[in-house]
């Protein structure tokens, strides 16, 4: 539900008065001295995979280097985890980070809370204006900016370019021609596609290509359940019952990966986050234009794919927010920003880094970009983060047979009403 100013505020503050043992706990208050040196503790949760890690880790340390007496803790904590880790530290007044990467909907479900700091008038916003339109609308919350975007993204079709060629398949466009594929690929003993049963965000590229979304925002209206929501778990179905896609509803992304880099299926749904690990596969590695990269297949209604990504947030009760501002302002500089794309890569949120030869020249970049310019906004109001979940469930029982598509739209939408109850949605 939607929090009034008054309960926002009373959990912002009773978040803050409960955090003396909070954020970093390193006993200095990372405020500038009278010299205007920034020192303290900055503890910073990093969301992002395996592949990704280990240069985000790098980055956030060399901070140190620019700023002697300020040590940064950096602490990878895994995707899945990582939202539900972060409130519960929240909400209970201890262990929560002073710095956290944030996917894109979980922005206004912890500002919604008051976990997070307005970064309004601090240097973490400075040169807010080089920040694509679409990314910077994420980190906005009831007029207020809770995160500085750092990577955009949405989805895309990665195919191995050698196995759609020995089946003789044209790079397909729809879902039905994947399924009509089926019978070719399996001569050469591989599934055409793999299908994640178990991440409700790879669900939308099927909504948003029979015309549909979650909900409508703008009109208060719950659309899940809405004719072209029970086309789209149809078509996950039948793409599952025609053996034209592989799935599962546990350890999706490693069963996904691990299928294809091994070329085991010829086609996933994936983002630019996937890219590095991908490539390190067996059937690409060595071989990288064995990786091609397409839109996502279309619906009956047409393609669309969702606008995702990650923002830095500063946590409400951090005993260093100066040196947290100046820190989130280091992650998401255009110079951080060129040598992620150039390493991993990632798309940037700033116009002046797509300015770069080095980013223009990323063959990544030349397909993503286009299609985030496409990408189609989720909505940001509170309850986003939590729209998911009824999603997981219901595409988890269609994929295991448990469900029809139809009461899995319906059971979906008796969840969002009750999610909503205080929103007036109908």
């Amino acid at each position: 539900m939607r929090r009034g100013i008054g309960t926002t505020a009373l959990v912002a503050a009773l978040a803050l008065a409960a955090t003396a043992c909070g954020g970093s706990g390193s006993g200095d208050d990372g405020k500038k001295g009278s010299n205007g040196e920034l020192s303290g503790t900055v503890e910073f949760w990093d969301t992002s995979g395996d592949a990704e890690k280990g240069f985000f880790k790098k980055v956030a340390e060399e901070f140190e280097k620019e700023h002697p007496k300020v040590d940064v803790k950096y602490v990878n904590v895994p995707f899945g985890e990582a939202s539900n880790k972060f409130k519960n530290a929240a909400g209970g007044g201890s262990g929560a980070p002073d710095v956290i990467r944030t996917e894109v909907a979980w922005v206004a479900d912890f500002a919604n809370l008051g976990y997070l700091a307005p970064l309004d008038d601090t240097v973490a916003v400075e040169g807010k204006d080089d920040f694509l339109e679409q990314a910077w609308g994420s980190t906005q919350f009831e007029g207020k900016t809770y995160g500085v975007p750092q990577v955009i993204d949405t989805l895309a079709l990665f195919y191995n370019k050698e196995l759609l060629e020995k089946a003789g398949v044209e790079v397909p466009k729809s879902f039905e021609e994947i399924k009509d594929s089926t019978e070719k690929f399996e001569k050469e003993g591989v599934t055409p596609f793999y299908l994640r049963g178990d991440d409700p965000y790879f669900v939308l590229p099927f909504l948003y290509g029979e015309g549909g979304d979650m909900l409508d925002a703008d009109a208060k209206k719950i659309t899940i359940d809405d004719p072209a929501g029970v086309k789209a778990f149809e078509t996950i179905q039948d793409l599952v019952d025609s053996k034209a896609a592989i799935t599962d509803v546990t350890d999706g992304w490693e069963n996904m990966q691990k299928s294809f880099k091994d070329g085991k299926v010829a086609m996933m749904v994936n983002g630019p986050w996937a890219i590095e690990d991908t490539l390190a596969g067996k059937q690409f590695k060595g071989n990288e234009d064995n990786l091609g990269v397409a839109a996502v297949p279309a619906g009956s209604a047409g393609q669309g794919a969702p606008q995702g990504g990650h923002n830095i947030s500063v946590y409400a009760g951090s005993d260093n927010l100066d040196a947290s501002y100046e820190f989130v302002k280091y992650m998401t500089s255009a110079e951080v920003q060129k040598r992620t794309t150039e390493e991993l890569n990632l798309l940037p949120t700033r116009t002046s880094v797509y300015e770069e030869k080095a980013v223009q020249d990323n063959q990544m970049v030349q397909f993503f970009k286009p299609a985030v310019d496409k990408a189609v906004e989720r909505p940001w109001i509170a309850q986003g983060n939590a729209l998911f979940e009824p999603l997981r469930v219901q595409l988890a029982d269609v994929v295991s047979g448990k469900t029809e598509p139809k009461d899995a739209a319906e059971k979906a939408g008796e969840e969002y009403a009750k999610l909503l109850k205080d929103e007036d949605y109908k």
